[in-house]
């Protein structure tokens, strides 16, 4: 029994000091971290701060839009006959004027040929009153003729000139005919499949093809009515329409196209409250086909005399958006800001700050009202602040990454040492018994 209580007090000197030795350590750390927490707190954060200024910010806007060719053509039959001949290979490039198709030609060369020998009889005819007319004109200044005679012979004149003119009216007809039975391209571009067999009697009004010209393509979209009021104001400032360039982003591609705006619209659509608008994009080697869904981005547009900061500077707060900005004693205030455009790695301020305020635009992470701020110079390029920004998150994410890997890997070592720690401490419970047994 006495052995058993010497043990039982053993343990519980040994863990009572365990614990006055804890609870001292704990109060020095918890000293220590008052202390560099008060540190912390008095020392300033350098991080950059700029003085707002207007300016004028470049925006980049993008709208969804279908792409088009607005020059695309469907070829049809203009006179009725056999279609003898297809002249192209399905899917190939064509040429404006190529012959593609020949609808009976022969049937209307004869056609023709007929129509010059009825104007040629017609000539004729009118030749030979012409003649009779000035004839009968000289008999009747002779009083050898009658007056009748005399009018009968202008009026057959008159007969035979509208003769001529109606067989000239009908060789110009099957001119044109003929001219039909050879389909040509009115355009250039790719050719679809063709709708009609060769040997297949075709009408006026068959169809027969599609052409698709690819180069140019043409992209309509609408525009917001505040963008294109903008837009509008912008161009009444001298600017040329096809100064705002645009450039053309295909889902799921990385094909692109460049080209620019060379259509604004002048009126609201009631339904949509939209401006259409109509951008132009070169195509040369056809890559990019018409009926695709892309998105059409506009290069160039601006917006004057605007406050603006990185948008880093912004941070969400109880009432909004909101920015630090600096009071006389460089200390840090939080300031809730109405926000306008987003223009790249700008940020448009439509209320809140004013021109001359300090605002803070380096990363604002852990940044408190009341901060002490020891501000340093920005050099104005809010893209190089962006990506400085991006890369210092990208590290600690790897830094926390690394250290959750090292962590699991104690946790997959800590059993084994348990088990020798609690080997050891049997062993040494052993020899303890052996001593008071003893």
């Amino acid at each position: 029994m006495k052995t058993t209580l010497s043990r039982v007090g053993r343990a519980a000197a040994a863990v009572g000091a365990s614990v006055l030795l804890a609870a001292c350590g704990g109060e020095e750390a918890s000293d220590q971290q008052g202390q560099q927490g008060g540190e912390e707190q008095g020392k300033p954060r350098s991080v950059e701060v700029t003085t707002l200024e207007r300016q004028d910010v470049a925006l980049e806007k993008s709208y969804p839009a279908l792409l088009r060719s607005d020059d695309e053509v469907t070829l049809v039959a203009r006179v009725t006959g056999t279609l003898e001949k297809r002249l192209f290979e399905p899917g190939q490039m064509v040429e404006k004027g190529d012959t593609l198709y020949r609808i009976e030609p022969d049937r209307y060369q004869t056609a023709v040929n007929q129509r010059k020998a009825d104007l040629e009889s017609a000539r004729a005819k009118l030749s030979r009153a012409q003649r009779d007319a000035e004839r009968f004109e000289r008999l009747l200044s002779q009083n050898s003729v009658s007056r009748q005679q005399y009018d009968q012979a202008l009026a057959d004149r008159r007969v035979a000139q509208a003769s001529v003119a109606q067989a000239s009216a009908a060789l110009e007809s099957a001119n044109i005919d003929l001219d039909y039975a050879g389909v040509t391209a009115p355009v250039s571009g790719m050719i679809s499949l063709s709708m009609v067999n060769v040997g297949n009697l075709v009408d006026s009004g068959t169809r027969l093809a599609t052409i698709t010209p690819l180069d140019p393509l043409e992209v309509r979209f609408q525009l917001p009515q505040k963008d294109a009021y903008e837009l509008r104001h912008q161009l009444k400032d001298g600017a040329d329409i096809e100064s705002i360039g645009a450039r053309l982003e295909l889902p799921g591609s990385d094909t692109g196209l460049s080209g620019h705006l060379d259509f604004l619209g002048a009126r609201v659509d009631e339904a949509t409250s939209t401006v259409q608008a109509n951008a132009n994009f070169a195509n040369p080697d056809g890559q990019v086909l018409p009926g695709q869904y892309v998105r059409v981005h506009l290069e160039g547009l601006k917006r004057y005399d605007v406050l603006a900061v990185p948008e880093i500077a912004l941070t969400q707060g109880l009432m909004g958006p909101q920015v630090f900005v600096l009071d006389e004693e460089d200390k840090a205030r939080a300031q809730t800001v109405d926000l306008g455009d987003l223009a790249g790695p700008w940020q448009i301020l439509r209320d809140g700050v004013e021109a001359g305020d300090r605002v803070v635009v380096g990363d604002p992470a852990g940044l408190k009202p009341g901060t002490p701020i020891k501000p340093e110079s920005f050099d104005g390029d809010a893209g190089a602040l962006m990506e400085e920004a991006r890369e210092e998150k990208q590290a600690e994410e790897q830094q926390e990454k690394q250290e959750a890997q090292e962590a699991q890997q104690e946790q997959q070592q800590a059993p084994g040492e348990d088990a020798e720690s609690s080997a050891d401490t049997e062993q040494s419970q052993a020899a303890a018994d052996d001593e008071d047994a003893s």
